[in-house]
């Protein structure tokens, strides 16, 4: 390589890809490496990762454990945020991104390394949301994306460097498709689901039953918010990583939170991927609810009309950048006081508010009511309704003066001298 870099520090998994480029840019750049393994609550076994590292080239492994931080610094901003993509995403795989880079980048400041690295391809979001991350978190910082650099075109050939180098891996050519799991959700894409008219198979499945298979008892249960964070289930107080992983397996049960979409990629690409989420669907659900009766309309309404910005700028990568600190700081001050409780029914795949509360709520039955009241005077309503309707009336005036002029031809000379009737 032309560059000269003295020390790496890599996003090290242990897979195919992590465990070649960790041999692979120890080989190409001559220089050290470093691992950093981030824990976001992938469930996968950690032990003999260290070892597999150093075996493969690594000068040492660093494992962040950052459960805690995921789910409070990234899931619970986005259930605030009503974080969406494109109607059904909850953003599961892009809220982690900027959660693990940073580890990476700290990682790489401590050791004072000059350049890290990633397994992300050339074709997908997460080049773009591990970048992204790093110059905004370290603008001197250089990255170096082994998948827009090697020679190798597919697994087939990883395998055989592996093989030839003696670099222990376990996988093989065949691969049904690839799985990337957090706290928050199962993500599943690539294999037999590129194939768009294709059902998913249901073993594929790890986090949900099927909804056919799950309890014909339905559950209920309550979820206690303040100041739009999830703080209680069922009365008992529970801290974030610990109210997802509690519903994961609540909603799991009950065939909560699939979907399958496709999805438009940053880089252009339509991709198909199908994912699980059983726990934050439940979340966000049970926000909704107590929001329902705490947030101004106007301000729900001004919330809504920024979740396409807000949920593009993590799709994108944008997490840290000036817009989303803004956004983050606004979300953070309108949930202030969205403070109650959702009782929910879990059933088949399917969540149902059947109750809310809150302390300081905006509904008010004296006004709410179709039986006899005194505080609305419902003759009130008749101007209200007349100056609503003023500028349809003028619009349709104009209308109807356009059909006695289907030409639509003015006489220029006439609109000078004035108001043309």
């Amino acid at each position: 390589m032309s560059e000269s870099l003295k020390k790496i520090v890599l996003a090290y998994s242990g897979g195919l890809d992590t465990s070649v480029m960790l041999h692979w840019l120890r080989a190409n750049y001559g220089c050290e490496v470093i691992c950093v393994t981030a824990d976001v609550g992938q469930a996968e076994e950690l032990d003999g990762l260290e070892a597999k590292a150093l075996s493969t080239g690594a000068s040492k492994l660093h494992i962040a454990r950052l459960e805690d931080e995921f789910a409070r610094d990234f899931v619970y901003p986005a259930i605030k945020a009503n974080a969406i993509y494109e109607g059904y995403y909850l953003l599961g795989t892009s809220l982690a991104r900027p959660c693990i880079f940073k580890s990476v980048v700290e990682v790489a400041e401590r050791e004072g390394a000059d350049a890290v690295a990633h397994g992300a391809t050339g074709k997908g979001n997460d080049q773009v949301r591990f970048e992204l991350t790093a110059y905004s978190l370290k603008p001197d910082i250089k990255v170096v994306a082994p998948w827009r650099q090697w020679e190798f075109k597919s697994r087939e050939h990883l395998i055989a460097y592996a093989q030839k180098h003696g670099i222990p891996v376990t996988s093989t050519v065949e691969k049904p498709y690839s799985m990337d799991r957090n706290l928050m959700h199962i993500s599943y894409e690539g294999g037999i689901l590129e194939d768009p008219w294709a059902a998913p198979p249901e073993d594929m499945f790890l986090l949900t039953t099927s909804p056919e298979n799950a309890p014909n008892t339905p559950e209920m249960i309550e979820i206690g918010f303040r100041d739009g964070a999830a703080v209680t289930l069922n009365g008992q107080e529970l801290d974030p990583t610990t109210m997802i992983r509690t519903l994961n397996q609540i909603g799991g049960r009950h065939g909560i939170g699939r979907v399958d979409l496709v999805e438009n990629r940053y880089v252009g690409i339509k991709s198909r991927g199908v994912y699980e989420t059983p726990g934050v669907t439940i979340l966000f659900r049970a926000h909704n609810a107590v929001e329902s009766l705490t947030l101004d309309r106007e301000t729900l309404r001004l919330r809504d009309s920024l979740v396409p910005k807000f949920t593009e700028l993590v799709y994108y990568g944008y997490w840290y950048s000036p817009e989303m600190e803004h956004l983050l700081g606004f979300h953070n001050s309108i949930q202030k006081g969205v403070t109650g409780v959702a009782r929910l029914k879990l059933y088949k795949g399917t969540v149902t508010v059947l109750g809310r509360k809150a302390p300081n709520s905006l509904y008010n039955p004296q006004y709410a009511t179709f039986g006899e009241e005194t505080v609305y005077n419902q003759r009130d309503a008749e101007g209200f309704i007349k100056i609503n309707a003023l500028r349809l009336k003028l619009y349709n005036y104009r209308k109807s003066k356009a059909l006695s002029n289907p030409t639509g031809q003015v006489d220029l000379a006439e609109l000078r001298d004035g108001y043309i009737e």
